[in-house]
């Protein structure tokens, strides 16, 4: 890639990673709260859990994005972590953190749907 791509990759990550980073206030959502009404029990724990998962996906996707930046530093970036081929300039644009070559990532994808219906 050259270093005028992986200048303006550079920024559009750490673009990415601030907004990310800066969108995580959904920490105190998480908080239980003592109510006695049983269904208001109920909305929180399922407000809560909903909570949690948007939680993981922000720090997912910050790990992702702090993970391209690092690879962007090392000389790695555009490298599939898998296979080590390269990844398409076309799917890096698309999507700048992107880890995996097409085929690992839909490798990947299938196994994960595997698992989770087991």
């Amino acid at each position: 890639m050259m270093n005028t791509d992986l200048s303006l990759t550079r920024q559009i990550l750490e673009a990415q990673l601030k907004e990310a980073a800066s969108s995580s206030g959904l920490a105190h959502s998480i908080r239980i709260h003592r109510v006695a009404d049983p269904l208001d029990m109920t909305t929180e724990s399922a407000e809560r859990d909903v909570a949690v998962q948007l939680l993981d996906r922000e720090s997912a996707l910050v790990r992702r994005l702090r993970s391209a930046l690092q690879r962007i530093h090392d000389g790695s970036y555009g490298i599939c972590l898998h296979c080590e081929e390269e990844i398409a300039p076309k799917r890096l644009k698309a999507m700048p953190s992107a880890e995996l070559c097409r085929d690992c990532q839909e490798k990947a994808d299938h196994s994960e749907s595997w698992t989770e219906a087991a």
